[in-house]
This record gives structure tokens, sequence and C-alpha cells, in this order.
């Protein structure tokens, strides 16, 4: 499928869910549209991976009289002594199971007929999946879908003809589209921009702009150590400890394939219930393996992931990269024992008012010696005092902060405030630090400000080259000067990007006037003629210049 159709795909179900969610939360019905597009994903793998196993025992779809069964349920209904073994090879193969009353193609036919049984068939699918399909990838993975909400209707009834709408125009909308994982992983990342877009401040929570997720993720798949000779060509493991709906994890994953690469585990955290949801859905919409990527719900910055807890220094896992877009300047409450956590032991411990630091410091323990990592940030960690600027003093002096690059104000669909990305090693050749300052890079919008393709390839190339200047663009600046502005990492101090003053000829100025005033003169004198050719007085402060 071309991008084109991958584009149009994203629309046309944009469209369907802004017509028809009616006065319902963005958020909310977010959530219902997502889940069934997610269904009909499942669904298709399932169906094709069941055919691949099956052979030539598997029906023909064109020889089904009822358009509502699918060929797995005629399977079943002729072959009911088999279906413990045929099940037990696809969650071996296929790593899951779903139930032919199940499968999408039955719920859309369910719609398609107005069926009062549709809402009963799809809890039970729901549950089923969530319980009985696998392992723990799929529990809980429906919960914040309320399919009895009195936001669907009042009744049973109510609530049921409107699910039935809204499957019949999805599966419509899909039914000229190929449903394979880019496809449908693309629709996925379609919408959930546009409900991001649409849904304000609390976007901010699950969401990263595709451009930002660009730059993080071509960052850190670059050699650490020599970024200019080009992407790595294995990634063993990546980590983001706030993924919010995974998409920069998927940016990362997708940057290394397409770079011919090879990527081991993928990793992530994510706090909202809600958007771990998502997350684990969109990693399997793109064709990602239950075996390749962990997600865990839980609170980074009180560690409660037990994999990240491990003791023995052995068994610590550590990542290749890291990269994360944190909650901006999120209120948190450190414990009486926090100074002693071996993530902030060596650097101190970030202020309530902001956990900026905190979440950096978290990422930055778990990052292999010769990894990467690149954060987003909001520029007070650049400068602001008291226990961050004793933070950031010690990441510098120990080398660890290797570029800060500054980005246009009102990128994100949460906030309206400039950002920067912090890009950190454990180990770096340079004992400099590469300031990048993009402030004024970015295509004016409506709502939100853009960067282009030129816009993420200038920031990447001045990564990679590292040049001493560019001028009012990037500049290398020594420590020894860092340490002369107090440890002060704001952008504009070593890149400004104040156009100079044109400088002032004077002698040519004066020229100007005075020719100038010679023009005034005769022109009043002129006027002044034909005025005394009318017997009217002559122009005040010209009467010297009539004709005497």
């Amino acid at each position: 499928m071309t991008k084109n159709d991958q584009q149009k795909l994203g629309k046309i179900l944009w469209d369907i869910a802004d017509d028809l969610r009616g006065s319902m939360n963005a958020d909310d019905f977010r959530d219902y549209m997502l889940a069934f597009l997610f269904l009909r994903y499942l669904s298709d793998n399932y169906e094709a991976a069941a055919q691949k196993e099956l052979g030539s025992d598997y029906p023909d779809p064109d020889a089904i009289d009822n358009g509502g069964r699918t060929p797995l349920s005629v399977w079943y209904d002729a072959n009911p002594e088999d279906i413990e073994a045929f099940e037990k090879q696809m969650r071996r193969k296929a790593h899951y199971v779903i139930e032919p009353r199940h499968l999408w193609a039955n719920i859309a036919y369910l719609a398609r007929k107005h069926d009062d049984e549709l809402l009963g068939t799809l809890q039970a699918g729901f549950k089923y999946i969530e319980n009985q399909s696998f392992d723990s990838t799929f529990a809980g993975l429906f919960s914040e879908i309320n399919l009895g909400s009195d936001k669907l209707g009042k009744t049973h009834a109510d609530r049921n003809a409107k699910l039935c709408t809204i499957i019949q125009r999805i599966a419509e909308g899909l039914a000229d589209f190929s449903t394979d994982a880019d496809t449908l992983g693309d629709a996925y990342e379609y919408l959930l921009d546009q409900f991001a877009a649409g849904s304000g401040k609390k976007a901010g929570e699950f969401y990263t702009p595709q451009r930002i997720s660009d730059i993080l993720s071509a960052i850190v798949t670059l050699d650490s150590q020599a970024p200019a000779s080009g992407p790595r060509q294995n990634l063993a493991s990546v980590y983001d400890f706030a993924c919010g709906s995974g998409s920069l994890l998927l940016n990362v994953r997708r940057r290394v394939v397409d770079a011919g690469g090879t990527i081991g585990q993928i990793s992530g955290q994510e706090y909202n219930v809600t958007t771990y949801n998502l997350a684990r859905m969109n990693m399997l919409l793109h064709g990602v393996k239950d075996t390749e990527f962990e997600i865990y719900h839980g609170d980074t910055l009180k560690n409660e992931w037990d994999t990240l807890r491990e003791t023995n220094p052995a068994k610590k896992p550590r990542f290749d990269a890291v990269v994360a877009n944190p909650p901006f300047s999120y209120r948190w409450t450190p414990g009486d024992d926090t100074s002693e956590d071996m993530r902030f032991k060596n650097h101190g411990v970030a202020p309530k008012s902001a956990a900026d630091f905190a979440f950096l410091l978290h990422g930055f323990h778990y990052l292999k010696d010769d990894g990467v990592m690149a954060i987003i940030l909001p520029h007070g960690v650049l400068f602001r005092g008291g226990a961050e600027a004793r933070i950031r003093r010690k990441l510098l002096e120990d080398g660890h902060i290797d570029t800060v690059i500054g980005l246009p104000a009102n990128l994100f669909y949460s906030t309206g405030i400039p950002v920067c990305i912090l890009v950190l090693k454990k180990c770096k050749q340079s004992d400099d630090v590469l300031f990048i300052n993009a402030e004024k890079h970015f295509e004016k919008g409506k709502r939100q400000n853009a960067l282009n393709e030129s816009h993420i390839t200038e920031i990447i190339d001045t990564y990679k080259a590292r040049p001493d200047q560019v001028e009012r663009y990037a500049r290398r600046v020594d420590l020894d000067e860092i340490e002369r502005n107090d440890w002060n990492l704001n952008i504009s101090r070593y890149v400004s990007t104040a156009e100079p003053e044109p400088e002032i000829d004077l002698a040519r100025v004066h020229q100007d006037l005075v020719s100038i005033e010679t023009d005034i003169a005769d022109a009043a004198k002129r006027h002044n003629e034909f005025l005394e050719e009318l017997g009217l007085p002559p122009l005040p402060g010209y009467a010297n210049t009539k004709t005497s």
C-alpha cells in the first residue's frame, strides 16, 4: 500500500470517528475506535495463520453460504475433536488464540444485521482475548473500554445499536484496503495523532509528535562514538520509561529496520493504564511479536518495575538506547531515602516542584556504557538553580552531556513552550558540548508549528558532523566556557540566532538627506509659482521660494 493510501485510510477512519462520536469525549471514543481496529488486525492475522496451519483443510470462503460464518467457524463445527490440538499449535505459532465467534468477520456480520447479540458477543470476545488468548501480554488489555457505559447509550439496546453503527462503518471503511501490519499500524498512528490534536493538554500524556520522534530515533540509532559513520547495525535493546502509546519506541524500531539493521528487545514503561493498553495494542498492530517487547504498567519515579530493581550487577538490565518524552516539570514526592536510591545517589535528587532531572537520571542509570540517551525536556533544566544546578554541573563535569538541541515553540499538542533535547552518553570522545539552536527553523501552522523533513535533516546532519561552529545555528563549547557561565546551559548564551544590525554609512545617509532637502525645496518653489498665479499666499515656511 502506498503512503497516500495509508493516509487515505487514516482519514476515512478519522472521519468516521468524528462523525459518530457525537457528544462523547474524544479520548473515550478513541479507545473504542482503536480497540476495534486492533480486533480487526488480530482477527486477520489469526485467520491467515490458521489457513497456513490447516492448509487444504481450510474451508473455501466462497463456498460458505451464510455470510456471517467464517471459514474457521465452519472448520470448528466439522472438527470438534481436533480443536484442542489446533489451538495448541496456534498458541505456539501465532502466539494467541481467538475463538471463531469473536473474530472480526463475525462481529462485523452481527453489526450489519444490527443483531441484539453484538454487545454480549463483543464483551465475551474482549474478555477471552484478555484472559485466555495467550499469556500476560493481553491481561487487562481492554480494561478501560467499558462496553456498558452510558456514554454509548442509556439502555442495553441503545448501546448495542450504537456499537452496530460504529463497527459497520469501520468495516465499510476498511473493506477496500489491505489489513497487514504496516497498513493498520499506520492507520492506528494516524488516529492517535488526530485524537491527540483534538484533545488538547491531555494529549501530552500519550503522544510525541512524529517529527520530534524522528529526531530522537535518528540520534539513538547512530553509532554512539562516531555518529558520522552512520547507523548501528544492531541495537540489542531500547527503553522508553514514559512510553505513552509506544510511538517513539516503534519509530526507533522502524529506523533500525529501514537501515538494514536488527533490533532486539523493546522495553517500555507507562503509568497511565489507558495509555499502557494503547501501547501494547500499538506494538502488536505493527507486527511486533509479544516475545519481542515488554511494556510495564507502573510508576517510573518509584521504580516499580521489578526487572529494573535487580541488585545483582550481572543481571541488572542495561539498554543500548534510551528515549523519552516524560511529563514536563511534573510535581513529585521523593521519600526520605530517595537520596540513597542508586539512580540518584551520585548526582542528587530533583526538587519536588519539577521531576525533570529525576526522569533523566532514571533513564541514564540504565544506559549501557556505549549507549545513547535522548530525552525531551523543558528549557528550565538548562538554567534553573538549586538542586537542578548541582545535578547539571555533576553531569557536565563527568562528561555525560553530549548535545543540547533547542527546538521551536508550539510543537506539542499539550503545551506551547519551546523544548530542548538533551543527548547523554556515559562514555564520549569529545570533552565539549554541542549546542544546536533550531528555534527559528519551523513551518508556521494554524494551531501548532511543525518541523519538515529539511529541518530534521539539518539537525541530524549537524549532530553527526559536530562542527566547530555554524553561524546562528550551532557551536561546540568547551567546559571552561560553560564553567565561566556558572554551568548554565541556556542555549542563547552560546548560539544566538539574532541577526546582526546592518552597518550604517553615515556619509551616504548625509548625502541622501541633502538630496531630499534639495528635492523638497525645488518642489515647493514650483508649487509657490502656481499659488502666485492663483493669487494665493505661498506655502508656510517656503515663502522665500516663490518666484520674485
